[in-house]
């Protein structure tokens, strides 16, 4: 069962599970970010469920027809810049939807003891580093949006079901995914459809925040490995080992498009690039420290930032089809989250 499945990672990880053979239900709302799309090379190998997570009813139903082994919980509302400007939906569903997975989890583990809850989470609870330093699975919690505040709150519910309850579960806090189907109000996809308009290429501030980044298949195969070899009650953090500087990933972008789509009439992407008002309380730097996953599982990414990124531009030159429409009709690059 996963939650969120028509989003990017939940869609990344289903199609990874259905090539896999596995019996697949996707719970997914279909919210603005839910593209059902995302799923049409697994078509016929999932079953898709449309409902609200904070529907009780609807998810006891859902747990008792499909009776998973295991839940992937990914739904969730993702965008920090959507939560400054409407954190009560953020509250809404990552809070309350995630006690009420847990509520209907509890009781069908009760029936079924081999049943593991895995809750999938951000590097964003930890808050913001120095310019030194790493998160690692004890750092203190210290959100500053209300989207990481909503996360850390629902990774301590999930906590909390294990160690009242005895629920078994698993947590991963991953660093910045990017990769083919992300909705396009994200960084990395905004700043490449924007290349392709000739619009302008928004940077918060300098440019000078520094992410650590994380290609997309490279998180799903850590998601399964922690759902196959993972303790209970363990949490593992999930880091590329790939920091930029928001600046340094809109160049490379550039760069990358200049040689595999130059501009028409000449010139370079980069011209393009804009430096617009911060975004309020943007915190300065995330980077993971995945020595826990490394050692005990065993996992590795195999992309680097360069590697992952040229596939990423080459997948949106070659897949028109998927964001022309949520370009055209659900998200045009327009700012949010002014404060």
């Amino acid at each position: 069962m996963v939650t969120g499945g028509c989003g990017f990672i939940g869609s990344a990880l289903v199609r990874s599970l259905c090539r896999e053979g596995r019996d697949v239900l996707v719970v997914d709302k279909l919210t603005y970010a839910g593209v059902p799309e995302s799923l049409r090379e697994v078509d016929g190998k999932y079953s898709l469920l449309v409902a609200d997570i904070c529907d009780q009813a609807k998810m006891d139903a859902a747990f008792a027809e499909f009776r998973p082994d295991t839940i992937f919980h990914l739904a969730a509302e993702s965008h920090v810049d959507r939560s400054i400007d409407g954190p009560g939906e953020f509250i809404r569903t990552n809070v309350v939807g995630t006690a009420t997975l847990l509520q209907s989890a509890l009781a069908w583990w009760r029936r079924n003891p081999q049943f593991v809850f895995q809750h999938i989470s951000t590097d964003e609870v930890y808050g913001s580093l120095g310019e030194t330093g790493f998160f690692t699975e004890s750092t203190p919690y210290s959100p500053h949006s209300p989207y990481s505040a909503s996360k850390a709150s629902s990774d301590h519910l999930v906590r909390a079901w294990h160690d009242t309850y005895g629920l078994p579960v698993r947590i991963t806090n991953c660093s910045n995914n990017y990769g083919p189907y992300h909705f396009p109000e994200k960084l990395i996809p905004l700043v490449i459809l924007n290349c392709l308009d000739g619009k302008p290429l928004p940077v918060y501030g300098t440019g000078a925040n520094v992410r650590d980044w994380l290609y997309v298949e490279d998180h799903v195969k850590a998601l399964c490995l922690v759902n196959e070899r993972g303790a209970d009650g363990a949490t593992y953090n999930v880091g590329g080992h790939n920091e930029r500087t928001n600046l340094q990933v809109v160049q490379t972008i550039c760069e990358t498009l200049d040689e595999l789509r130059p501009r028409a009439g000449g010139g370079k992407y980069a011209e393009l690039i804009t430096y617009v008002a911060d975004r309020p309380g943007h915190d300065l730097r995330y980077a993971i420290d995945p020595s826990k996953l490394m050692g005990e599982l065993g996992w590795k990414p195999e992309e680097t930032f360069e590697t992952g990124i040229r596939k990423t531009v080459q997948w949106y030159l070659d897949n028109e089809w998927w964001w022309k429409p949520i370009h055209e009709k659900r998200y045009s690059g327009q700012r949010l989250g002014k404060g």
